[in-house]
């Protein structure tokens, strides 16, 4: 699978099944999202998964939406990546996200990635998140990939 040339990928020794998406630590906006992983979920589909901490809290102890959202547009990409087997680099068109319940900070949450379509540069996927078995939001959105991706 091609990747980001920024990305790091390799098999997770304690998630069997499962792949690092290690992103630069070097103090930008990735540096406090934690750690990463990704696996293939059958053809145009994927999963991805974080693992919010108390990091990742609002001021009410959950997990705070932009975080989430972050998450998602992150899974978007990623999942778009293993799904299609191809580098998805570029930018989001559009996010929709729908929160459906709490986040709670130490427990994985999971992102299925679904692609619906791709049209020339264009990409489209959903999907939902969840925790401990409970779908906590669903989202669908638009990527655009860049010149020379």
């Amino acid at each position: 699978m091609h990747t980001h040339p920024l990305v790091g990928h390799a098999p997770d020794p304690d998630h069997p099944g499962w792949w690092t998406w290690d992103l630069p630590r070097d103090g930008g906006y990735y540096a406090n999202v934690g750690k990463l992983l990704v696996r293939a979920d059958g053809p145009g589909r994927a999963l991805f998964r974080m693992f919010p901490d108390d990091s990742h809290r609002n001021l009410e102890g959950g997990v705070h939406g932009g975080a989430l959202m972050t998450f998602i547009d992150m899974a978007m990409f990623a999942g778009g990546t293993l799904a299609t087997g191809t580098a998805v680099m570029g930018v989001t068109l559009d996010c929709h996200v729908r929160f459906l319940a709490p986040v709670r900070p130490g427990s994985p949450i999971d992102a299925e990635v679904e692609v619906l379509r791709q049209s020339g540069r264009t990409l489209f996927v959903q999907g939902r998140v969840i925790q401990d078995g409970e779908t906590v939001a669903s989202y669908t959105g638009g990527l655009l990939r860049t010149a020379g991706a």
